[in-house]
């Protein structure tokens, strides 16, 4: 009952992640405007065929080609990715033979995705696109196949779980933020048994990843909790974690899964972490593959008899309602319209980080986040009332 993500912005995506250099959009010059704009940030260039009234009746196909021969002219791409919209697909315009009549020197796959016509769910529009790239040799097999199961697992989530459930979900901006990082603090200035679980989705995970990006032990360390040598975490072979007055850092963070541009974010945040002394305990998965990585870190700690728990990123994932009820849970969510589920699901907290898209597109860095900031706010506070 309330809008949802394209099958057309999810097939822009999934070319850009093949690093695509040029994406048309055949339809109108408005269709998926805002993320048309905001790839350009990523370095991809987003065009469009401009399809105008008369197009719908008569056609389009050579304003196709034409553009596809100045996009060739202009940028000398070697990856094209060519995308129906709902004007085009409903006319039954041939992507394909558009594409043979320009005859350019790049790679260039047609995607008829479109927002309607059995293809209300936005990941159809990402598993057309891995269809075309096996069809024209970019994409091996196996690889199309491992993320087309991620993304039906994802849209599962979202159905049973997430904000695709099929009810009006009214907007909530989520929990107090300097609340929940004093309720943060306190366990950890108190030694309490923490956890920290990034589960987060593509580039967003710049900006999940900022609540890590903080060395907590100093803060430990100036209320005297532990010692320099107490400050180890690990995990034995029974899965069991050990913590001394440091937070467990689980993560989907495997530099070895997922298209190139997915891996290349993974290594940025783990090289930003190590370099500023933070270090991952265990790793999940990798980014595209956060649907089961909520699985596997339930799995780890499930067992453990933590006090307190931090999901951020894709928290729906995470079955927080198979943890002992006396956890103190706090969810990171970017969906204002995720927060009333993560509350039914049993989060204690939700904080919501807004335009987690807009903020980490086009960057190799972790971001500053609006928790993230506040966390370290209060950490100063603390500092300076220490020092008074």
């Amino acid at each position: 009952m309330h809008p949802r993500p394209s099958p057309i912005a999810a097939s822009l995506y999934t070319l850009r992640d093949l690093n695509a250099d040029v994406i048309i959009l055949h339809g109108p010059h408005g269709c998926c405007f805002r993320t048309g704009r905001l790839l350009e940030g990523d370095g991809v260039r987003v065009l469009t065929t401009a399809m105008a009234e008369n197009d719908f009746v008569f056609g389009a196909s050579e304003k196709l080609t034409s553009t596809l021969k100045k996009a060739d002219e202009m940028f000398h791409p070697k990856l094209v990715g060519v995308v129906g919209t709902c004007a085009s697909m409903i006319i039954g315009e041939n992507l394909k033979e558009s594409v043979e009549d320009a005859n350019i020197d790049g790679i260039v796959l047609p995607v008829e995705s479109h927002g309607g016509f059995g293809e209300g769910d936005n990941t159809e529009g990402a598993i057309a696109v891995l269809e075309s790239a096996v069809k024209y040799n970019v994409l091996d097999s196996n690889e199309a196949n491992r993320q087309i199961k991620m993304l039906k697992l994802a849209t599962q989530i979202e159905k049973s779980r997430g904000m695709a459930k099929g009810k009006y979900i009214k907007p909530n901006f989520g929990d107090n933020k300097e609340k929940v990082a004093k309720i943060i603090l306190k366990a950890i200035g108190d030694g309490k048994k923490i956890a920290f679980i990034l589960n987060a989705k593509k580039e967003t995970s710049y900006l999940f990843a900022d609540f890590l990006n903080i060395d907590y032990n100093l803060f430990s360390d100036n209320l005297n909790i532990g010692s320099n040598d107490n400050n180890l975490n690990y995990i034995n072979n029974d899965n069991n974690l050990n913590t001394l007055n440091k937070p467990v850092i689980l993560a989907n963070l495997d530099t070895e899964i997922g298209l190139p541009r997915i891996r290349n974010h993974a290594q940025n945040i783990l090289s930003e972490l190590n370099l500023n002394g933070i270090e991952i305990d265990y790793i999940t998965g990798g980014l595209d593959e956060y649907p089961v990585t909520g699985d596997k870190a339930l799995e780890l700690i499930k067992n453990n008899n933590f006090d307190l728990i931090i999901v951020a990123g894709v928290p729906h994932a995470f079955k927080i309602e198979e943890l002992d009820k006396n956890i103190i849970s706090i969810a990171i969510t970017d969906g204002p319209r995720l927060v009333e589920p993560l509350k039914e699901l049993g989060y204690d907290y939700v904080i919501a980080e807004l335009d987690a898209h807009s903020k980490t597109l086009g960057v190799d860095h972790i971001v500053d986040s609006d928790f993230g900031t506040m966390i370290r706010t209060v950490i100063e506070w603390e500092s300076e009332n220490d020092d008074n």
